[in-house]
């Protein structure tokens, strides 16, 4: 039992990345949506854990990145509730924040931040466009998000930052710099996944090595 709802994410994610056409819009939304409605459900059986605020904090963060799914389609609005459903995962990492930032995490971090700032934000800048400021909003806060990650010492919240990291990347540099063919899979598979890492997060305590629901 305790394997079947992840395989049940799994199998939905799938359907909705590699099926589900374009057309119509309303049909894509909510097949995108089950998913996360799903990684929800899976978050509120995960245990407490040390911090009694973490699993409400991940669970409001869940929630808010569940809306902006349904909003991306606009992509301002979406931008927006993303970032504000970012800044509910760095609460939830800093309140179970166990360890400094390793130097050589958060150089990688920065240097990354540093070539896409180059890459994706910088063009748009230069071209006049105000979404270039955004874009550089966005990726500090997402940054943030895997810095307070690395943090917990959680390998689960730790992975679901990269990931989501990952996941957005790709979207911007397809949205602002070049097409990527696959681009919906390139994005999707390390979002939901990154997603589900996350909630998983829920109920880990330092020290441990393994989530031991999944041994």
């Amino acid at each position: 039992m305790r394997f079947l709802l992840p395989a049940v994410i799994a199998a939905f994610g799938v359907v909705y990345i590699f099926f589900i056409p374009p057309e119509p819009v309303g049909l894509k939304i909510f097949m995108k949506l089950i998913p996360m409605v799903l990684i929800i459900g899976y978050a509120a059986l995960r245990p407490r854990g040390m911090s009694a605020s973490y699993k409400p904090i991940v669970m409001a963060g869940l929630f808010i990145c569940a809306v902006a799914d349904g909003v991306i389609y606009w992509f301002i609005a979406g931008l927006v509730t993303f970032l504000i459903g970012h800044l509910f995962y760095i609460t939830a990492f800093r309140k179970a924040s166990v360890r400094p930032m390793p130097w050589s995490a958060g150089a990688a971090l920065l240097v990354f931040g540093i070539v896409m700032a180059a890459v994706v934000a910088l063009p748009l800048l230069l071209d006049g466009n105000l979404l270039g400021a955004a874009v550089i909003a966005y990726m500090i806060v997402i940054l943030m998000m895997g810095w307070t990650a690395v943090r917990t010492a959680n390998p689960y919240a730790i992975a679901g930052a990269l990931l989501f990291i990952l996941s957005d990347s790709i979207l911007a540099i397809d949205r602002f710099t070049v097409p990527i063919p696959g681009r919906d899979a390139f994005v999707m598979v390390p979002y939901y996944a990154a997603q589900f890492l996350i909630a998983s997060s829920i109920g880990f305590s330092p020290g441990q090595k393994t989530d031991p629901r999944l041994t």
